[in-house]
């Protein structure tokens, strides 16, 4: 799609309301509007010792991007906002969208990136060196797992009683929602110390089946033979070409003979351009990761091909989700 002027100008500040929904988050001003008996700017600054002038500004921002409504002086949630933006609502994003906000600096370096070819920040920060942002990005992953999990664990068509590893299983979301669909499987999942920590208390109500590992797949290997399915969710993104089929190779091994290996994750087309979600997700883990980008379902084939994994199969997800479920199966 070419961008005529008005989109342009629109694309220069589209920043705008990013910021708006980030600070909003960080203030929990959706929830402050849910529990508010007077939701005017005076009422709601006093409840969360804010500038009453500041909060006036970000709270018509809001309404202007159609986060908020508002009726003589008073602001009320979308029925959007209502379901995904407060605390514990039935569709709570709030801390995945915090994954967006830490790395929004990021992208204030994209030029960076474009001369020097290397992520702006290290991948450390989220994933044990700094704990408070590591429990930021495993909650915010676990609250996108959430509303892609419930939707994608159906599909899969485990066999009954399954034994599942979950590699990079960051905080065990999908494990749990695995082991809820079927009281008698099972599961391993492996993630970095830190991130596995805190999957122990995501998986707690399945902690008798639902075993969280501390290991690196970059380097571990899994007992053969042994396991009927292995799912690798969102994680292939960062890795190389080189590592993706290092990393196969050996779930494969863990497989038994007709076991299955499930990919989810971002997928470009041939030409790295469409959808446009996923080329510009490239960039965001080109940004924070040294291997990050986004592969196309025909290299994934291939890896799978190359792993011993036959009888291929990808497909998008249901709408609104942006991903690709693939499968192969291991060759007796």
């Amino acid at each position: 799609m070419e961008l005529q002027i008005p989109q342009i100008v629109s694309l220069a500040s589209a920043f705008y309301g990013s910021s708006v929904l980030f600070a909003a988050l960080e203030l929990d001003l959706f929830t402050a509007i849910r529990e508010a008996l007077v939701p005017t700017a005076t009422a709601l600054a006093e409840r969360l010792g804010l500038d009453s002038r500041g909060l006036r500004l970000l709270l018509d921002g809001a309404v202007a991007v159609g986060l908020l409504r508002k009726s003589e002086d008073r602001y009320a949630l979308t029925d959007a906002a209502a379901t995904t933006l407060v605390r514990g609502a039935p569709h709570d994003l709030s801390q995945a969208i915090a994954y967006n906000r830490d790395v929004y600096p990021a992208w204030g370096r994209l030029a960076e990136l474009a001369r020097t070819g290397r992520p702006v920040e290290a991948p450390s920060l989220h994933l044990g060196a700094d704990a408070a942002r590591t429990r930021r990005f495993a909650l915010a992953m676990h609250g996108r797992a959430m509303g892609i999990g419930q939707a994608i664990v159906p599909m899969l068509g485990l066999p009954k009683g399954a034994r599942v590893l979950d590699l990079a299983g960051g905080p065990g979301t999908y494990a749990l929602l695995m082991a809820k669909q079927d009281p008698a499987l099972t599961c391993d999942t492996y993630d970095l110390p830190a991130i596995a920590e805190v999957a122990r208390e995501i998986v707690a109500p399945c902690a008798d089946r639902v075993t969280c590992h501390a290991g690196d797949y970059h380097i571990d290997t899994w007992p053969e033979a042994t396991y009927d399915a292995v799912t690798l969710f969102g994680c292939l993104h960062q890795e190389s070409p080189e590592m993706i089929l290092s990393i196969l190779r050996r779930a494969a091994a863990a497989l038994k003979p007709g076991g299955k290996v499930y990919v989810l994750d971002l997928m470009t087309g041939p030409d790295r351009t469409t959808p446009p979600f996923s080329a510009l997700f490239a960039i965001n883990m080109a940004l924070t990761a040294e291997h990050g980008w986004v592969f196309s379902d025909t290299e994934l084939r291939g890896w799978m091909a190359e792993a011993g994994l036959g009888d291929f199969v990808c497909a998008p997800v249901p709408p609104p989700m942006p991903h690709f479920l693939a499968t192969a199966v291991k060759r007796a």
